[in-house]
């Protein structure tokens, strides 16, 4: 044995793995990091990896499948957060990983940043945009609530539409509006209305007042799609006037509480009658002013020149016509007379062109066998030919040939 371990204590990589393991793991059961996420890596088992760091160091973070449920919000590269867990050795590779129970975001408050999150997202992808959104009818005779029935949404709604003796159809959908199974709960009532009822003609989706926590369904990714894809139009009607859900925005229209909603939807009969006999004194008063309006231009034409005195408007279109008479009169004599002298001066040049005018100078023209002679080499000796002069023709046969 040499004698630098002589007398010494030596481990094994396996004994000293297992004295660190108690170690370590004994003194951190419960430990809470803060830092910042890098190398952040997620897997399709559900669990997450990742590097926690400050400036100088850096730990291995593990969630497991049955954490990351629980949270909220989505974990990112450079975000900063606070861990709850416990520290673990991990012997096989000699690493210390931390085993994180909870997260939580460094400045904000996890549902905050989830919200934030959730509708940075669905901004993006257009399901906030106005053009999208669905008009709600003015009188809308079938309503459907998706709420909880022992809740304070129900009774603020059935209490206005009873004040306002609306004679309207209510369908309401009961569901739980806070709670692992109230997202899924809302999204289905939704669906299933959409689908059993799609002659309804609004939907109120909403609860009464509560923490962020107690509305926290709301802003459920999944409810906010089903709102998104519904063909009914929604109204979103969640909490006071100060609270604002993932829903608020996806909805057709926002109402500041389920109260306010069942006004929008049930309209007062008073209200109603009021601006009626309103709408009734206004066309009247138009119907008055139109009326004004012609009677003043009729009066007008029936003290004109014309309906006053017809004749002189007869007469004058009969005077026109005799003018315009003359002028087309005029212009077609103008029109003949140039066109005669153009006439005469081509019947000149024609007659300056005549062959008869050559013929009238003492010229003529020698045909032989039906052509025309203009080469004594074509004529010979008794060839019989025929001569036209100015008034008449003869024939005469060659007895002599002159070159």
């Amino acid at each position: 044995m040499n004698k630098t371990t002589e007398n010494k204590i030596v481990f094994t990589v396996t004994q000293l793995s297992n004295i660190l393991k108690t170690l370590v793991e004994e003194a951190f059961q419960e430990v809470w990091v803060e830092g910042e996420i890098s190398n952040l890596k997620s897997y399709s088992s559900g669990h997450i990896y990742f590097i926690l760091k400050d400036e100088t160091s850096q730990i291995k973070g593990v969630v497991f499948r049955d954490v990351t449920k629980r949270i909220k919000f989505s974990l990112d590269n450079g975000l900063k957060v606070v861990c709850y867990g416990r520290i673990e050795y991990y012997n096989p590779r000699g690493e210390i990983n931390l085993i994180v129970y909870d997260i939580t975001p460094k400045g904000i408050g996890a549902l905050q940043l989830a919200f934030e999150q959730l509708k940075k997202k669905l901004e993006k992808e257009g399901l906030f945009d106005v053009k999208r959104k669905k008009k709600i009818p003015l009188l809308p005779q079938r309503i459907a609530v998706i709420t909880s029935p022992d809740g304070a949404a129900i009774r603020d709604i059935l209490t206005v539409i009873r004040r306002r003796f609306a004679n309207v159809e209510i369908i309401l959908y009961p569901v739980k509006v806070q709670g692992e199974t109230a997202k899924e709960e809302i999204a289905e009532g939704i669906r299933f209305l959409n689908e059993k009822f799609p002659y309804l003609d609004v939907l109120l989706i909403g609860r009464g007042g509560g923490s962020i926590e107690d509305l926290w369904a709301f802003n459920e990714e999944i409810v906010a799609r089903a709102i998104a894809d519904s063909k009914i139009p929604t109204i979103s009607c969640v909490g006071h006037e100060i609270d604002y859900t993932i829903a608020d925005y996806v909805a057709d229209l926002r109402a500041p509480t389920p109260s306010a909603a069942a006004e929008i939807v049930v309209k007062n009969k008073e209200e109603l009658v009021h601006k009626i006999e309103n709408l009734k004194i206004r066309l009247i008063q138009n119907i008055k002013q139109v009326f004004k309006i012609y009677y003043s231009k009729l009066e007008r034409l029936s003290n004109s020149r014309i309906l006053l005195y017809p004749k002189i408007f007869y007469e004058e279109k009969v005077q026109k016509i005799i003018d315009l008479e003359k002028k087309i009169f005029v212009f077609f004599k103008h029109y003949l007379e140039m066109k005669n002298h153009k006439l005469n001066l081509l019947k000149e040049k024609l007659n300056l062109l005549s062959p008869k005018n050559v013929l009238l100078r003492g010229y003529a023209i020698v045909w032989h066998n039906g052509h025309v002679v203009n080469d004594i080499n074509k004529l010979n000796l008794s060839d019989e030919v025929k001569v036209r002069l100015y008034n008449g023709e003869f024939t005469s046969v060659i007895n002599r040939v002159i070159k």
